[in-house]
């Protein structure tokens, strides 16, 4: 194998494959990380970093960057818009658990940005934008992507390959693997608006909320001088509509009416599917985050869980490439079981909870959450869950 060719190929330069590139190159493990994209994407993407995910970062020099660009939220709730009953979790209960007892609320172009800054400083490493992998190969010795880059083909060769590239994974296609789960009936409106004080309108609002409301439900979260609100569309009305100007502004003025307009920044819409791929790995080919498991965003977990992925498939290469050891399967046992039960099963009942239009089953719910949320023992041990240690730590336990 030739120098060149002596290195990690990454497909997809989201959070996840630049996370686990990061971690490689800082390890001396030479890096290519191809991205079909012209450049970073500045959409509607994920905001939510849970306290691990932040010890993660913390690790590789990234947390400082992600705080200062971001919003700390210290709580999160539950609520009924018009009675203002709510249940609220504190997440300072788990501080000695991790270094970062809270919610960071960060768009994540933040991160992509500066790990291909961070990525492009080091000589081992490269990100290739609008370099498209149409195949790949592999055998006993390393693996090969085809590149199609402006239209000028070429072959990339290295001594394994990390699927990082989202749902539609051209890496998990060619390996053949099975994508089994559901798509939700529900579509998802996401639209963000500047900087507005609800909280000023709403007692006890924290920076991330959960809402059920007369017209169906929502969440609202803060970050740094925007809201950014999920939206199921009204039944029955075409999705086209409920994008409309007027629709996005009917929904803010049903949160807190005023004459003037709302600052409507972004919208976007999507499909909310639960699945989880048959393997994380194949030979000397590896899946991570979406392009392995898919879930639904409430709760935020789907980075987050992509991002766990990425920092052990990263240790897991560390060893390989400089032992020899052949550790994928180990990635596959402990962070396929967690894609499945804690992350997928958590993420389906928090998407049902959202769901729930009956008023007596609504209180029911609140109430319980009330309870655990006043209940230190319970509360700890449900945020230590919905935060994604517990599955972490579970993770960590499983050894060949």
């Amino acid at each position: 194998m030739s120098k060149s060719d002596d290195r990690i190929l990454i497909v997809g330069a989201g959070p996840v494959g630049l996370t686990c590139a990061y971690s490689l190159a800082l390890a001396g493990v030479p890096v290519t990380v191809l991205e079909r994209e012209p450049d970073v994407p500045n959409d509607l993407r994920a905001t939510t970093w849970h306290p691990p995910t932040l010890d993660f970062m913390d690790d590789i020099g990234v947390a400082d960057h992600l705080i200062a660009n971001g919003h700390r939220a210290p709580t999160w709730q539950q609520r009924i818009k018009e009675t203002a009953e709510r249940a609220v979790f504190d997440l300072g209960i788990l501080d000695g658990e991790t270094r970062h007892p809270y919610r960071l609320q960060c768009e994540q172009v933040h991160a992509v940005r500066f790990l291909t800054e961070r990525l492009l400083e080091i000589d081992a490493s490269s990100v290739r934008f609008g370099a498209t992998v149409t195949a790949i190969s592999q055998g006993d010795a390393g693996v090969s992507a085809t590149v199609d880059e402006l239209g000028e083909q070429s072959v990339l060769s290295g001594r394994y390959l990390v699927g990082a590239d989202g749902a539609h994974s051209v890496v998990r296609k060619a390996l053949g693997l099975g994508f089994a789960g559901k798509t939700y009936e529900t579509l998802l409106l996401v639209a963000t608006i500047g900087d507005f004080p609800f909280e000023d309108h709403h007692e006890g609002l924290s920076d991330v909320n959960y809402v059920w409301s007369e017209e169906g439900s929502f969440s609202l979260l803060r970050v740094p001088g925007k809201w950014r609100s999920g939206i199921r569309p009204k039944p029955g009305r075409p999705p086209e509509e409920s994008l409309t100007e007027s629709a996005i502004q009917n929904h803010f003025n049903a949160i807190v009416p005023r004459s003037e307009g709302y600052d409507v920044q972004a919208r976007g819409m999507y499909r909310v599917h639960q699945r989880v791929t048959t393997q994380f790995c194949v030979g000397r080919v590896a899946l991570a985050g979406d392009a392995a498991h898919l879930n639904s965003p409430n709760g935020g977990m789907g980075m987050n869980c992509g991002i766990h992925d990425a920092v052990n498939l990263a240790d897991k290469l560390k060893q390989m490439w400089h032992s020899g050891d052949q550790l994928l399967d180990l990635y596959d046992q402990q962070r396929r079981p967690v894609a499945t039960t804690y992350v997928n099963e958590h993420a389906d009942k928090n998407h049902r909870r959202m769901q729930v239009r009956d008023k007596e089953e609504r209180q029911a719910i609140l109430n319980e959450m009330q309870r655990v949320a006043t209940d230190p023992v319970e509360a700890k041990a449900f945020l230590m869950r919905s935060s994604m240690i517990a599955g972490l730590r579970e993770a960590a336990a499983t050894t060949r």
